[in-house]
């Protein structure tokens, strides 16, 4: 199976978000983590709600620190636009796709990012598979 570790700030929204996208759309085929560099400790109850809208229950993540990791190499590393936040994980690949954090936008702002997340994951399982 694939690893596969998606990093923003606060593990908090994106990140999570793109583990669960992973979760749904990669089951069998890929491991899925995340982690922020800067972890806010538990998760945006919108990302919860939004999640929750495609029947997914993201409560049960946790937000993780990268000092939480597994000590592997990743096959793939995405960072949501940390920038110079996020450190040099050990990875096979990596990419960056710069996504806006949603934690202050309106329900509906939010479920554009979350949507847009969605569609980044299904495009990243069919090029890491």
């Amino acid at each position: 199976m694939k690893k596969v570790l998606f990093v923003c700030i606060e593990n908090s929204n994106r990140s999570q978000m793109a583990e669960a996208f992973a979760n749904i759309y990669g089951k069998g085929k890929l491991q899925a983590y995340s982690a922020g560099s800067k972890p806010s400790g538990e998760i945006n109850p919108k990302a919860i709600k939004a999640m929750q809208e495609l029947g997914y229950d993201l409560s049960r993540h946790h937000s993780s620190s990268l000092d939480d990791l597994p000590d592997i190499v990743f096959d793939r590393v995405v960072t949501m636009g940390c920038a110079e936040s996020c450190p040099d994980i050990p990875a096979k690949a990596r990419e960056d796709w710069s996504i806006p954090d949603p934690k202050n936008l309106n329900d509906e702002e939010f479920r554009v990012i979350r949507d847009y997340i969605g569609i980044k994951v299904k495009v990243l399982i069919v090029e890491c598979l």
